[in-house]
C-alpha cells in the first residue's frame, strides 16, 4: 500500500501529524515544507520525506491513499495531478474550488475552508471537545489510543535546567504570547531553580533538545509544547486564544485556560487583554506541582 501524506506547516501541527504514522506500515511519502523535512529524520519505517520544492518526484508511483491536511488550492491542484484511489481531507472539486471529502469532515468542518463558513467553523471548533488525533484517526478509519508522536535524534546544545520557558508563540499569534514570562523566571529562580528562556536556534533539532534537557516547559500552545509531550517532558501551556480540547495530553500537561478564550478565540490580532487575563499565581504554582510530580517521578533530563 502506497500512502502520500500532505502536512507542510506548522511545524507544530506536522509534528502532531507524525502520528498517523503508527497507522501505516507500508510505504509512506511525505510532503512537507523545507524546513520541517528534518523532523522526520531516521524514520525507521519505509518513508520518503519531500519537500514542497521536489514535489514532482511525488509522481513517480501510484498511491493508494492521498492524506491531504492542507487548506490551499496550490497543494490541492497538485495533488489532482498524482495518480490516486482515494482521497481523505482537502481536494479540488469540479468548480475549481477548494472542498474535503466526507470522511473527513470532523476536522475540516472546524477549518478556514468549511461549508459553514470561517464564523460557524470557529464556534463549532470552541464546542468540539475532541482531540485532534482523534478526529483524524476517527475520519480514517483507526481509533486514536494515545499514539505517540514521532521526533528526530536531537542535535546536542549546552542548555539544560529544571524549567524552560517559551515566550514568544510568533507573529500569527501574537496573543500567544503571555504578559509575565519575566516575572515567573525571577519568582521561580528565587526557589533556586534553574531557569532557561528557549533561545532561537539554527535548526530544529536543537531546540529540540533545549527543550528535552529540562524538567518542565512552560509557554503557550506553540511547537516547543510539542516537543515536549512527544519528549515525556511535563510542561504547563497558557491557552490565551487557541484550543485546549485539541491537544492530548499524554498525561504530562497542564493546561491553563484564560477566562477570556471565548472572546479572543482564534483571533490573529493583539488585543492586550487577552495576553496579561492568566493570573501569573496560576502558572507558578502549576509549574511547583509539575516540578514535584517530576522528582516524585525520578525525571533526569540529562540521563534520557
Amino acid at each position: 500500500m502506497n500512502v502520500l501524506i500532505a502536512k507542510l506547516g506548522a511545524t507544530g501541527d506536522v509534528v502532531r501529524t507524525t502520528t498517523l504514522l503508527h497507522c501505516f506500515h507500508d510505504h509512506i511519502t511525505w510532503l512537507t515544507e523545507a524546513k520541517n523535512a528534518t523532523l522526520l529524520d531516521g524514520y525507521p519505517g519505509d518513508l520518503r520525506c519531500l519537500t514542497w520544492e521536489d514535489r514532482e518526484a511525488a509522481g513517480d508511483r501510484s498511491y493508494d491513499l492521498v492524506i491531504n491536511l492542507e487548506d490551499t488550492l496550490e497543494v490541492g491542484l497538485f495533488l489532482a495531478t498524482l495518480d490516486s484511489a482515494q482521497t481523505f481531507g482537502a481536494y479540488v472539486n469540479g468548480e475549481g474550488r477548494l472542498s474535503y471529502t466526507n470522511d473527513s469532515s470532523c476536522w475540516f468542518d472546524l477549518s478556514l475552508i468549511s461549508a459553514y463558513g470561517k464564523e460557524t467553523a470557529d464556534r463549532l471548533k470552541f464546542l468540539n471537545r475532541r482531540t485532534y488525533q482523534d478526529l483524524l484517526f476517527c475520519g480514517l478509519g483507526f481509533v486514536f489510543e494515545g499514539q505517540s508522536y514521532y521526533l528526530p535524534k536531537p542535535v546536542e546544545t549546552s542548555v539544560s535546567g529544571d524549567v524552560a520557558i517559551s515566550r514568544e508563540a510568533g507573529p500569527v499569534w501574537p496573543m500567544k504570547n503571555w504578559a509575565f514570562y519575566d516575572l515567573l523566571e525571577e519568582k521561580l529562580k528565587s526557589e533556586g531553580l534553574t531557569v532557561n528562556i528557549l533561545p532561537k536556534r539554527p535548526s530544529l533539532r536543537e531546540h529540540l533538545h533545549d527543550v528535552r534537557m529540562h524538567r518542565c516547559l512552560v509557554g503557550g500552545d506553540s511547537l516547543p509544547m510539542h516537543f515536549a509531550l512527544g519528549t515525556g517532558r511535563r510542561c504547563v501551556t497558557l491557552f490565551n486564544c487557541t484550543s485546549p480540547w485539541e491537544i492530548y495530553d499524554y498525561g504530562l500537561q497542564t493546561k491553563i485556560v484564560s477566562p477570556l478564550l471565548e472572546e479572543f478565540f482564534y483571533k490573529r490580532g493583539l488585543d492586550p487583554r487577552a495576553t496579561v487575563s492568566i493570573n501569573i499565581d496560576e502558572v507558578f504554582d502549576a509549574t511547583m506541582r509539575q516540578l514535584e510530580a517530576s522528582h516524585r517521578n525520578g525525571d533526569h533530563p540529562a540521563r534520557s
